[in-house]
């Protein structure tokens, strides 16, 4: 009997919470960049593009609430493409200019964002289910 975790469907979860606790991953960095003496300007990146990513997200979710047709999703399609884009180019940038920059803008917003992740599958697969 195949398993009906991946194939029960569910409700879409919150993407409040998730977010919040990435936030509180890049608070968290904060403090640790300043007692370790590192760079906080790699800090900083990571910080500046967690916020331009997430209000990219709350821009595009407004535009699908207002637009229930098949136009609502390739809008979203486009801005997930367009934030992988211009997340990497940012970072390759970042990575042109100052090494060490990049590499802690990176580790930063891959924590951050590891985390959002985690709470949004905790989320997902802890709903009831439809």
């Amino acid at each position: 009997m195949p398993s009906t975790l991946f194939s029960t469907p569910r409700a879409e979860p919150g993407h409040l919470l998730p977010a919040a606790g990435g936030t509180v991953v890049l608070a968290v960095a904060l403090p640790v960049f300043v007692v370790a003496g590192w760079n906080v300007a790699g800090w900083a990146l990571a910080a500046a593009l967690w916020v331009a990513v997430h209000a990219l997200d709350l821009f595009v979710a407004r535009a699908r609430t207002q637009s229930v047709t098949l136009a609502g999703s390739g809008v979203q399609a486009f801005a997930l493409f367009f934030k992988s884009i211009g997340l990497l180019a940012v970072l390759l940038a970042a990575l042109a200019a100052d090494r060490e920059l990049a590499l802690s803008a990176v580790v930063t917003y891959g924590l951050a964002y590891t985390f959002e992740l985690g709470l949004s599958l905790v989320s997902y697969f802890g709903a009831e289910r439809r």
